[in-house]
């Protein structure tokens, strides 16, 4: 059975804290544990266990929540704000390297591969 909350699809046996820090992007462990507090679920409850109550009052608090595309909007143009200002970090971010002092010489890999997105900026 499958369990729609805010246009993402969940597996029926899904953890629900598991499944809301898993799938939407902005929740993490501490939000994801403090909207289940909020809400009363237990931990171990599942997807498939809510009812369209509980999943009405989930896409309600997940509304509050700074989340998706409004999350990923706001780290661009803070991303873009640095870049316009010139600053180090804005320079980092143009070149496609490590932004927050870590080692190039061996370990920038991933750093380069993530960044690539910014250079278009």
């Amino acid at each position: 059975m499958v369990t729609t909350v805010l246009g993402k699809a969940f597996r029926g046996n899904t953890l629900v804290r598991e499944g809301l820090r898993l799938k939407i992007f902005g929740i993490g462990r501490k939000s994801a544990d403090e909207i289940c507090a909020k809400l009363g679920f237990y931990p171990r409850m599942r997807m498939h266990q809510l009812d369209e109550s509980k999943v009405l009052a989930l896409s309600k608090e997940l509304s509050t929540y700074k989340i998706e595309t409004d999350l990923r909007n706001e780290i661009l143009s803070n991303i873009r704000a640095k870049v316009d200002i010139g600053c180090y970090q804005g320079m980092r971010h143009q070149q496609g390297l490590p932004v927050h002092g870590q080692r190039t010489r061996s370990n920038a890999k991933t750093a380069k591969k993530l960044n690539r997105v910014d250079r278009r900026i």
